[in-house]
Formats: C-alpha cells, sequence, structure tokens
C-alpha cells in the first residue's frame, strides 16, 4: 500500500478504536477515575509506569496501589506515610523499593519543580522536541536521590530507549479529540510533536504496513514511525496509536 493507502486504512481504524469503549480494558481507565488535574496527572503516571504485559494484571495492580495511597493520590504524594505502604510485590519487576522512591520522586517534583506537567513542558518548549522532554523529565525525576533499582522503570532516551510508556502517558496528558478518551489536560505540549507509543503491536503492525522498517524497537524507531503517521496526520500522528493497537491486540494482523 502507499501512504495514501495506508492514512484511508488507518483512519477507519482510528474510528473505530478511539472511542469510549476502549477506556474500560485499558490502564487509562485508572486515572479516569479522578477529577482533579494532579490526582489524573500522578494516577496517570503510576498507570503508565507499570504499563507492560496484560492489561487486566496492568489494572488490576493499579487499583491496588491506589487503595495504598487511599485513593488520593495527590495527596499521598504530598503527605502521605511512606510507612504506611505494604512491603510487597507491586507488580512484576516494579516492587515496594520502586513504589516509595516513584512516590518520593513526584513529591520533590510537586513541591520544588511546579509538577509534572510543568517539567515536561520546560523540557520541550526550547526545542518542541519530545525527546528533550522526556530526558529532563528523568534528569529531575532523579535528581532528589540515586535511583539504584528503580532507574529501570524511568526510559533514557539518550541511551536510545523507545520511552514506550513515558510516550503513551504524554498521548494521554497532551492529546484532545472530541471521543474524549484522552485527557488534553496539558496545553503547552503541541499534539503535533507527540511520538508513538512503540510496543510489540504498534511494531509489528507499523513493519508489516511498511511505515517502520528498523528492525530495533528504539527511539530511531520511534522516530521513523512517527515521521511517516505524520503523511498520515501533521496535527495529530499519535491518534493512529489506536489503530496500530487495535489492529495489533484485537485483529492480529
Amino acid at each position: 500500500m502507499d501512504i495514501t493507502e495506508i492514512k484511508s486504512f488507518l483512519d477507519e481504524k482510528v474510528l473505530q478504536y478511539n472511542e469510549p469503549t476502549f477506556i474500560e480494558s485499558d490502564p487509562i481507565s485508572l486515572p479516569k477515575l479522578f477529577s482533579k488535574k494532579e490526582d489524573i496527572e500522578i494516577a496517570g503516571f503510576i498507570a503508565a509506569t507499570i504499563s507492560w504485559g496484560q492489561r487486566k494484571a496492568i489494572i488490576k495492580a493499579g487499583h491496588n496501589i491506589l487503595s495504598w495511597m487511599n485513593h488520593e493520590p495527590y495527596e499521598f504524594v504530598m503527605n502521605g506515610d511512606m510507612d504506611s505502604l505494604p512491603d510487597v510485590s507491586v507488580y512484576r519487576t516494579f516492587n515496594g523499593v520502586d513504589l516509595r522512591y516513584f512516590i518520593l520522586a513526584l513529591r520533590n517534583i510537586y513541591r520544588n519543580h511546579g509538577g509534572l506537567e510543568k517539567v515536561f513542558t520546560d523540557g520541550y518548549t526550547a526545542n518542541k522536541s519530545l525527546k528533550e522532554s522526556i530526558a529532563h523529565f528523568r534528569e529531575i525525576f532523579t535528581s532528589f536521590q540515586e535511583p539504584e533499582r528503580s532507574a529501570k522503570h524511568i526510559a533514557n532516551v539518550v541511551k536510545g530507549s523507545s520511552a514506550k510508556r513515558i510516550c503513551m502517558y504524554l498521548r494521554w496528558m497532551v492529546r484532545e479529540d472530541n471521543m474524549k478518551v484522552d485527557f488534553g489536560l496539558w496545553k503547552n505540549i503541541n499534539s503535533a510533536d507527540l511520538m508513538l507509543p512503540l510496543d510489540v503491536h504498534t511494531g509489528n503492525v507499523g513493519r508489516k504496513l511498511g511505515i517502520l522498517t528498523r528492525k530495533q524497537s528504539d527511539w530511531k524507531a520511534v522516530e521513523e514511525i512517527t515521521a511517516n503517521l505524520r503523511k498520515c496526520d501533521s496535527s495529530d500522528p499519535i491518534k493512529y496509536d489506536y489503530a496500530l493497537f487495535g489492529l495489533g491486540v484485537f485483529e492480529k494482523f
């Protein structure tokens, strides 16, 4: 298929999958429990952090974390007692040590750096670069204390990571359309500059369609496939995440 045919095909799939029924079985359902901006940001960040593997298991683990935070994620980040968190496995390789580190890192961000939106936006503003945004976030996130083992849960785009989970989180926070699946909370990062959350599903479908030729699923692959998606829609290229993911997960394309 040429790019015109690919666009027509993917546009149909966006309409099929970018709609409210998508929410229930997706980790985005966790921040959808909240209405306060900071609660949405924090619940979303935690949900995105553990978003690998089976979605049912991710959502179950996310509910457990939110219950430990008394279903008040912002209040817990700002004032919660770390000793009240159970010392148990949280989700796969993300454990209690990691959860405590993440909450304390978020506390530092909200108390001393203006919050998650400001940190990501500050990194983005100079060159309208999502890569620079993510790199700046990682620098601030790890600045208050050496992350030790928790560092592996924080994507390092400088070293070539695809940063799938952070790119997905940024899609949630930045992107906005009439279907109200993504939140569109953050107004100073342009949806046109978002990057595809590249995982096994979106990567495999992209390769089959010919919009991704790189074999490694790294940041260079993210740049390649996103550049091709911008040929389909320059203002909102990451709406096609729904199409590629739906084709891979639900249709085994």
